[in-house]
């Protein structure tokens, strides 16, 4: 396992726009695939959005598409998400995920196998 350690987060108002970060702790066939889940009170944990190596390619959760943009950056094995016109909905505990090549669909959570403690996302109306 890779050691994930977020960055970011907070409170803010409903149309602002926040950015996380997680970093690795080294660069292995483990970082892979990168990317953010998110876990509301009371709810499911949920996909956000999850970005390959070379960002060569890059998945969305529907409930961000548009809003939320992953990017990496393989030299300082850093991932971030920029969010943009956030909702009192995306308030979260969001979480930095890292794991392997797979054919799977990249929003099944168990292809992840290093995940960070978690980040809160407060949005307020």
């Amino acid at each position: 396992q890779v050691r994930l350690t977020e960055r970011g987060g907070g409170s803010v108002q409903a149309g602002a726009s926040l950015r996380l970060s997680c970093t690795a702790s080294e660069r292995t066939t483990g970082t892979y695939y990168m990317g953010w889940f998110r876990r509301a009170p009371g709810k499911e944990r949920e996909f956000v959005a999850a970005i390959a190596q070379r960002s060569e390619i890059s998945v969305y959760a529907d409930s961000v598409k548009g809003r939320f943009t992953i990017s990496r950056d393989d030299d300082k094995d850093t991932v971030w998400l920029q969010m943009t016109g956030v909702k009192p909905e995306d308030t979260a505990l969001y979480y930095c995920v890292a794991g392997p090549f797979t054919t799977r669909g990249l929003s099944a959570p168990d292809i992840y196998r290093s995940w960070g403690q978690g980040v809160q996302v407060t949005v307020s109306s």
